[in-house]
């Protein structure tokens, strides 16, 4: 594991090229009960298992990308289309169980737990990029929950491949609350991880619908939007549900899904406590704010 950055973003490039990617453990038990159980298993099946764990998804789509160029005229955007093409058979065949992160991490307990607060993050984004592109009708749902859950894949590669490097970036934000993501990766890595992120989609072939989907700077597109919002929600309320930042997540999120703001508030599930937060001035009479006492024992999470 690298305890020291690199010299450049190719040197970054090619170290996460030429690693080979860890899966959680729970995906590498989920996908060795299906082979066992191959007959009565579909590719759906396949799909909904690697769509929980962003490595096994880049594992599957960097695989796949090389493959289809043979066969087909246009790239393999989902899960599911990977898993048909391969076939069900084939797929466990040629993508044997590799080591698990926890395996990998298991001498490294603060870098586990800090990437599985990571993983647990991009999954409640791709659940929440899910639900909004159903709500909006998207023709390819399950395109728009995958650029979510790879949308900071190079944070978690870091997690699994540097990790003191990754608690050093956190310690930093930790202590200074006003320094900025970016700012800290480039003080620590010498790199920003989201050049890294468009620069590995690049060199692993990602499909260039994915890397559109997965980069902010195409926010003026609504897909776009989707994936976007639904990273910046999981990631504000990862500690809870009072940051200052939901606010305005949750004014976009509506005008993006024209709802309203108690029909986002239902879909969302927000704890009762914290309803008052977020509710119009008007709907709000007769309520109660939460107490500091209350935000500072609210778990972080789902809540």
């Amino acid at each position: 594991m690298l305890s020291q950055p690199l010299q450049d973003l190719e040197a970054w490039v090619n170290f996460f090229s030429s690693a080979e990617m860890p899966v959680l453990r729970q995906t590498a038990r989920r996908l060795e009960e299906a082979r066992q159980n191959i007959d009565k298993i579909s590719g759906r099946d396949v799909a909904a298992i690697v769509l929980q764990d962003p490595l096994m998804a880049i594992r599957v789509l960097a695989y796949i990308q090389p493959l289809h160029g043979k066969h087909l005229h246009s790239d393999i955007t989902t899960i599911a289309n990977a898993v048909m093409m391969l076939g069900i058979e084939p797929f466990f065949a040629r993508l044997e169980t590799p080591v698990t992160i926890e395996a990998a991490l298991k001498d490294e307990a603060p870098a586990l737990l800090g990437l599985l607060q990571v993983v647990r993050r991009v999954q409640r984004a791709s659940h929440y990029a899910n639900d909004w592109a159903f709500l909006r009708h998207d023709l390819n749902i399950e395109e728009v929950a995958l650029a979510a859950l790879l949308h900071d894949l190079a944070e978690i590669l870091l997690w699994c491949f540097a990790p003191k490097l990754a608690i050093e970036i956190r310690n930093r934000q930790q202590a200074d609350k006003a320094l900025r993501s970016a700012a800290a990766q480039e003080q620590v890595l010498g790199i920003r991880l989201y050049d890294l992120q468009l620069a590995l989609c690049d060199a692993w072939h990602l499909p260039a619908l994915l890397k559109t989907l997965m980069d902010d700077a195409n926010a003026h597109l609504p897909r776009v939007q989707n994936v976007t919002l639904a990273v910046n929600l999981a990631r504000h309320s990862t500690g809870g549900w009072d940051d200052a930042a939901l606010p305005d997540d949750l004014t976009a999120i509506e005008k993006l899904l024209h709802v309203s703001r108690e029909a986002l508030i239902n879909r969302l599930d927000i704890p009762a406590d914290f309803i008052p937060l977020y509710r119009p001035a008007e709907a709000q009479q007769g309520e109660a704010p939460p107490t500091k006492a209350l935000a500072a024992n609210t778990a972080s999470g789902d809540q």
